[in-house]
């Protein structure tokens, strides 16, 4: 079950040409399969997202658009304050299915999704859906 109906803020390091409209951050929960959160170019990119109240998390599930997939991927955590810990690696395929990555954090204020490289030669990094 997702956490995020809990309450939740988010923030990304870029979004395309600066279009919040088409392409920003909130598409990612929108629960539409045909809006995303598409990043600038550039390296690294991130999400950060702030709970509401302490939060356990267990899994994070993404659906990127093959081609501009995150590599060098990590996940960390924190209390709030913008320091983060408890680093992991992940991997993600470069397809476009829902991928779901383990990821065990418990009573954290802060999650963050960092992404130091991408399979687009620009940088840019697209997702269609984020959950916790």
């Amino acid at each position: 079950a997702s956490v995020l109906g809990r309450g939740f803020k988010c923030r990304v390091s870029t979004t395309l040409n600066r279009d919040v409209k088409q392409f920003g951050k909130d598409k990612m929960f929108d629960g539409s399969d045909e809006t995303c959160w598409n990043s600038h170019q550039g390296k690294p990119q991130y999400i950060i997202i702030t709970f509401d109240e302490p939060t356990d998390v267990n899994h994070v599930h993404m659906t990127f658009q093959g081609g501009f997939v995150g590599t060098g991927s990590t996940f960390s955590s924190g209390a709030g304050d913008d320091k983060f810990d408890n680093i992991q690696p992940f991997a993600p395929s470069d397809n476009n299915s829902n991928q779901i990555f383990p990821y065990k954090a418990e009573g954290i204020k802060q999650l963050k999704i960092e992404f130091k490289d991408s399979t687009d030669f620009f940088g840019r990094v697209t997702i269609y859906k984020l959950d916790v």
